[in-house]
C-alpha cells in the first residue's frame, strides 16, 4: 500500500471529457485550506485548458466550525478564479472520499456526463481511482498534484492507513455484504 501512496497515479489526460470531480478536503474560516487549493488550482489550470467544461465540486460540512461546505467554499474559490459559476455543480453531502465519488456519479448520471477526471493530491490518487473504478465511473482518469504545503509523513501515513481499509471494505462489497456508508465517514476517509 505505501509505495502506491509514495508513487500515485500517472495517466495520461484525455484531450476532453465531460467532467472534472474536485475531492474535497477541509475548510478554514470558510475558505478552502492550502492544500485544498492546490486542488483547486489545478481543476482551474485543466479547465483553462478545455479538459472539461463542468465542475463537480464535492464536499460535506466540516466539523471545524465552517458554515459552508466544502463544496461551497470551493464553489467560491472557483469563481474567483474566472471558472464561471453555472459550470460548477455542487455535491454538498460527502463525509468520505467513497461518498466524494459515489455522490458525485449521480449528479453526473442526472446531468448527462459520462466522461470524468478526478482531481486530488498524488498521495490520494490510487485508492480514488481504485474507488471509482470500483463505483463504475466509466474510464474514470485522475490528475494529481504532488503538494507543497502538506506534512507528507502524516498525509502519507493517514492514507496508507485509509487504502487499507478500502481494501477490506472493497472486499466485502465484492463479497455481496453490505456495508454501512458510516463506514467509509468515520475518519473522513
Amino acid at each position: 500500500m505505501q509505495w502506491k501512496v509514495q508513487i500515485g497515479v500517472q495517466q495520461p489526460l484525455p484531450n476532453q471529457v465531460d467532467v472534472g470531480i474536485v475531492l474535497g478536503a477541509s475548510l478554514r474560516q470558510d475558505t478552502p485550506s492550502p492544500g485544498l487549493q492546490e486542488r483547486l488550482d489545478l481543476a482551474v489550470d485543466l479547465y483553462k485548458q478545455g479538459r472539461f467544461k463542468h465542475v463537480i465540486v464535492s464536499g460535506g460540512l466540516d466539523h471545524n466550525g465552517s458554515k459552508l461546505t466544502e463544496a461551497e467554499g470551493m464553489r467560491n474559490y472557483l469563481v474567483a478564479k474566472g471558472v464561471p459559476e453555472k459550470q460548477i455543480l455542487l455535491e454538498p453531502r460527502a463525509t468520505s472520499t467513497y461518498e466524494n465519488l459515489l455522490f458525485s456519479k449521480q449528479i453526473m448520471q442526472e446531468n448527462g456526463l459520462v466522461s470524468s477526471i478526478i482531481v486530488t493530491h498524488r498521495y490520494h490518487s490510487a485508492r480514488s481511482l481504485d474507488i471509482a473504478e470500483t463505483i463504475g465511473l466509466q474510464q474514470p482518469v485522475v490528475s494529481s498534484i504532488r503538494s507543497e504545503v502538506l506534512f507528507m509523513p502524516y498525509h502519507d501515513t493517514r492514507e496508507t492507513l485509509a487504502y487499507t481499509k478500502w481494501y477490506g471494505t472493497k472486499l466485502l462489497l465484492k463479497l455481496g455484504i453490505p456495508v454501512s456508508e458510516a463506514a467509509f465517514s468515520h475518519f473522513g476517509w
